[in-house]
């Protein structure tokens, strides 16, 4: 019995074909209600033993539903969204546009009240972080801060989206959805060159490429008319799940799981769909089946890729098909690509079968040695929209083409969904990676529809997105948190207030490093090895291949972004997984956020903060003629904010009490200060030098360092 479909719960039961689990209409008819209702735990559902219960409430919801003739609607995620009416309200003085006057009407119903805007120094380092993942310089905090509010976050708003930071702050992003890494996985992990597709990336946001335009390349770049090598280079989108390089693999055996791999990358990421239970068997509620998935994922089969394709130690660092970037093409159409070597460099792309067509089947259990007799060709799930063979080509441009149709629910609402958690910490989603019936419900679906429609009605802008979202009187407020406001809305779903959100773990690394002046603004290029504990990286290696053995970068490496550190999939960088990173062996849509006590021992103890820490330290200690002022500079760097007076007398207060430590054990300080590799700076007082080092390292520990607030 099936209450789920509307044919279902109206058909005659099977055992008593005069009784009806619901009638329209009818409660004293439906045998459902009957037995929601019943008193005897013969009869009543659920059934006294499954230790599950309906509240009054939930009975009389459906008592009043049955009332009303039972009607069924189609999942909301699965109809095509509209732009509704946008609420008016004269008593709405907080309103600043459309955003805005969705939000103020749940909150009114709620019986909440929006926070005040944020004092403009906290927007300024929010807007920054988001944008840029960095914070602002000291010059250009007092520069925007001299101006009114509105006036300052249009100009820094404009000003940021049009930097190189910005385009790498979405790139590493999208590196989680892409599930990006420098080595192929499994045992035997080697090196593998797929970081021009990360360039590529950088270089599609620098652009402001349409994201329908940005989607299409990565999926069949390589089908376009006439494509170019940036069109193939893009489709490495495909290609960057994990690849065996073990001996005595069977070859089918991997070929499938790497297609299954794209299959569920694609469902995920882009429709927002959790299709990968289909793999093995139908699921009674699940709107996808078996055959919807592997005719989904035929778009993805016709490929030459192989299942292995040499071992371990050997010279192969990317897998067929591939494409070879020439030291020429830099010259040309992939002068992007910050490749500063002579040699070629070969990436993992996507590439058809031209001349023939590989047969899909369905397979039993999922199972690539079990093929069924069901053969299937590339179309996609009905429930969502049915594939249209004479509008669509069968083959992944035309999955494309389908994927940005208008009357493809999904693909808007989900992307949408995902700037929104970039900014908010939470989607208007909270299941962001799976908006089918086992997901969330929206917390404002009208607004969620709104934004939907108004970003493609944009051209797929997302700089016009993040714009729209950050212009709104949402986004500016602050993020205390009253008694009141905690005890009606504890988990913050109707945005009365700003969420406090601790950094991203490449962004806290890059927040150090940018605010210490060590930062190296270089773009793209292959990836690096900074500062890791010594003999992990060993420990997990299986001793075979060009990673058995970790080899730390030297100078201007060790001071660059985070997105690009070197991802091992077998050993993630430790540094980053600390704070939740991603470890990037299948498609991730959301991180996590924790929060653990080695976060704080890494904060105090690792190399790269001290070093910044006694850095910055050295450069106010001597720029400034009292400890006072560079204090107030250390803040201004780091927190963004000047201190206040309790604030500047305590961190003086430390100074004094550490260089007084120092002089008591000169050799300690001296000890102290020779933490990384980065050079030491000529000193007039070595220990005024590490007392501001402590202090700097006291202001990175503070909870307001490493939170967007």
């Amino acid at each position: 019995m099936r209450l789920d479909t509307p044919e279902g719960a109206y058909a005659a039961l099977k055992d008593r074909p005069s009784a009806h689990a619901i009638v329209p209409g009818k409660p004293a008819s439906s045998e459902a209600i009957a037995r929601i209702f019943s008193s005897d735990p013969g009869e009543l559902m659920p059934p006294p033993e499954s230790n599950l219960s309906l509240t009054e409430s939930e009975k009389d919801l459906l008592l009043r539903w049955v009332k009303q003739g039972a009607a069924y609607e189609p999942h909301w995620a699965f109809v095509v969204p509209q732009k509704a009416d946008v609420p008016v309200d004269r008593k709405d003085q907080w309103s600043r546009n459309e955003i805005d006057r969705f939000l103020w009407r749940s909150m009114k119903h709620q019986g909440l009240k929006p926070n005040e805007q944020a004092e403009i120094p906290f927007l300024l380092k929010r807007v920054a972080l988001d944008l840029t993942g960095l914070p602002l310089s000291s010059d250009a905090l007092i520069k925007y801060t001299g101006m009114s509010v509105d006036q300052a976050m249009d100009q820094l708003v404009d000003s940021l989206l049009m930097t190189p930071a910005f385009a790498e702050r979405m790139a590493g992003f999208w590196l989680d959805v892409s599930r990006y890494s420098d080595s192929f996985g499994y045992q035997n992990d080697n090196y593998r060159t797929q970081w021009p597709y990360r360039d590529w990336v950088i270089h599609a946001f620098r652009k402001n490429m349409p994201y329908d335009e940005f989607i299409t390349w990565q999926l069949a770049g390589d089908l376009l008319p006439n494509p170019t090598k940036e069109h193939i280079l893009a489709t490495g989108f495909n290609r960057n799940h994990k690849y065996t390089e073990e001996e005595g693999v069977i070859d089918e055996e991997y070929r499938v799981e790497y297609v299954v791999d794209k299959t569920n990358t694609f469902s995920k990421a882009i429709l927002g769909l959790t299709m990968e239970c289909a793999q093995c068997h139908d699921h009674k509620y699940d709107p996808v089946s078996q055959e919807d998935y592997f005719s989904l994922y035929a778009f993805f089969n016709n490929t030459p890729e192989k299942g292995f394709e040499g071992g371990a130690g050997s010279a192969v660092r990317s897998k067929t098909p591939l494409m070879t970037i020439e030291p020429k093409d830099l010259e040309g159409i992939l002068s992007f690509i910050n490749h500063k070597d002579t040699t070629s460099v070969v990436v993992s792309v996507m590439e058809e079968f031209r001349d023939t067509l590989r047969t899909t089947y369905v397979l039993a259990r999922g199972a690539y040695d079990a093929p069924t007799d069901q053969v299937v060709t590339p179309r996609t799930p009905t429930s969502v929209l049915a594939f249209d063979e004479n509008r669509f080509k069968t083959n992944r441009l035309g999955l494309a083409e389908w994927t940005f149709s208008e009357e493809n629910p999904l693909t808007a609402r989900v992307f949408v969904n995902l700037i929104w958690q970039e900014l908010f910490g939470k989607g208007i989603v909270a299941s962001s990676g799976d908006f089918g019936l086992q997901g969330d419900l929206p917390s404002h679906p009208e607004l969620l529809d709104w934004l939907a429609v108004d970003f493609r009605e944009n051209g797929w802008d997302i700089r016009y997105l993040l714009k729209k979202i950050m212009q709104s009187a949402a986004y500016r407020q602050s993020g205390k948190v009253s008694k009141e406001l905690l005890e009606k809305d504890p988990d913050n779903v109707y945005l009365a207030r700003f969420p406090r959100l601790r950094l991203p773990a490449e962004h806290i690394r890059d927040f150090v490093l940018e605010s210490s002046g060590l930062l190296v603004h270089e773009l793209g290029g292959p990836s690096v090895k900074p500062y890791q504990p010594e003999g992990l990286w060993e420990a997990s290696s299986s001793g075979r291949g060009e990673l058995a053995v970790y080899r730390m970068d030297s100078g201007d490496k060790l001071y660059r972004r985070g997105m690009y550190t070197f991802i091992k999939l077998t050993l993630p960088p430790p540094a980053l997984l600390i704070f939740d990173g991603s470890n990037r062996d299948l498609c991730q849509i959301k991180r996590n956020r924790t929060n653990t006590p080695l976060q704080a021992l890494a904060l105090m103890n690792d190399p790269m903060v001290l070093e910044a820490a006694r850095v910055l330290g050295a450069r106010l200690a001597k720029a400034h003629s009292s400890p006072e002022n560079a204090i107030q500079e250390a803040y201004r760097r780091i927190l963004g904010r000047e201190p206040k007076q309790q604030e500047r007398q305590l961190m003086l207060d430390f100074f004094h009490d550490e260089y007084d430590r120092f002089q008591e054990d000169p050799q300690r300080a001296e000890r102290i200060v020779r933490v990384g590799k980065f050079p030491l700076e000529p000193s007039n007082d070595p220990l005024a030098d590490a007392a501001m080092m402590q202090v700097i390292v006291a202001i990175y520990n503070l909870e307001e360092a490493t939170t967007k607030t």
